[in-house]
């Protein structure tokens, strides 16, 4: 059911850096971003944002995407330029360890987002093999279909390709019972479902097509709590039909596009979905001073929004789900 309400920001608290691309909460309400510039920052004090406290923590030497707490507070932090990497919140601006730069002997490329197993495994996305962070508009344009799906075992220094030709892999999370993961196909408009037990292990299949945007980072808090969904824009149907166009006028398209000045729709939405697929909650503003919804995370009954455009962080409150 597509309970569709009001996405009305709040409280915007201003960044020392621009672009947090994405935000996760830890068990004390504090907020983590990564900005263009390399620096991870926490955000503490979201009720009242003219005294809110943003803490410079790591720096990772290029631009970080993704981002995963660990149980022991530790940071996973996925950067564009190709690593995966793992920092300790509270160990100084200079304790940052790469835990993998290669897959399948080649290095990695466009790192996007991950998501960490009970049992150590990470699971991680790349979004392109043809087109890097700079030129993300002419992936959504050209739909190459290179996005993967990796997986790094404990103790691996190399990851494992487990799922290929997606359509700009973007976000994961986990399911409550931690039979599958979802993964967000930005160019796709669409949630994947990715089997890691049962007789379907290793198998993908939609879980939820036809967004009414493009879908960007999620996020999960409680096993019991929804998958909130980020959605960076809304559907273009122009877009539609180019993708169905042949791979040399989907090119040339791109060609135009990564060369073309963007500025984002002003309207925001962040979307709810449970382990069936069900959209539980849609929420929306249009004309928002908030555009490019690129994350959103729960805490302390708010939600927490990021963007890959803006200069800060916005807070607005979360709906109840029943």
């Amino acid at each position: 059911m597509d309970r569709r309400t009001p996405l009305v920001p709040l409280r915007y608290i201003t960044l020392p850096g621009h672009g947090p691309e994405d935000v996760v909460a830890d068990t004390r309400g504090r907020v983590l971003t990564g900005v263009s510039d390399g620096r991870i920052l926490r955000v503490d004090g979201l009720d009242d944002p003219p005294a809110a406290r943003v803490e410079h923590i790591a720096e990772i030497g290029g631009r970080p995407l993704g981002l995963e707490l660990l149980p022991d507070g530790d940071l996973l932090v996925c950067c564009a330029d190709g690593a995966l990497l793992r920092v300790d919140p509270d160990g100084g601006t200079g304790n940052v360890r790469v835990l993998t730069d290669t897959v399948a002997g080649e290095r990695l490329r466009f790192c996007s987002n991950a998501v960490a197993l009970p049992d150590g495994t990470v699971y991680f996305t790349v979004s392109s093999q043809v087109h890097p962070l700079r030129d993300w508009m002419g992936e959504i344009v050209e739909h190459t279909g290179t996005g993967r799906l990796l997986r790094l075992e404990p103790g691996a220094r190399e990851a494992e390709v487990v799922l290929e030709g997606l359509q700009f892999a973007n976000g994961l999370a986990r399911a409550a019972d931690d039979s599958f993961l979802i993964v967000a196909e930005t160019g796709a408009r669409r949630l994947t479902r990715y089997r890691l037990t049962g007789p379907r292990a290793g198998r993908a299949e939609p879980l939820v097509e036809q967004l009414p945007g493009f879908p960007d980072n999620l996020w999960r808090g409680a096993p019991d709590g929804p998958v909130w969904v980020a959605l960076a824009g809304p559907r273009v149907p122009p877009l539609d039909l180019l993708h169905r166009a042949g791979p040399a006028a989907r090119r040339r398209a791109a060609r135009l596009a990564v060369n073309a000045p963007y500025r984002p729709s002003g309207t925001a939405a962040v979307l709810a979905v449970d382990d069936d697929g069900r959209i539980v909650h849609h929420l929306t503003h249009r004309r928002s001073g908030f555009r490019m919804v690129t994350s959103v995370c729960e805490t302390g009954g708010r939600l927490v929004l990021g963007s890959l455009w803006e200069r800060g962080i916005a807070v607005c409150e979360a709906p109840v789900t029943k």
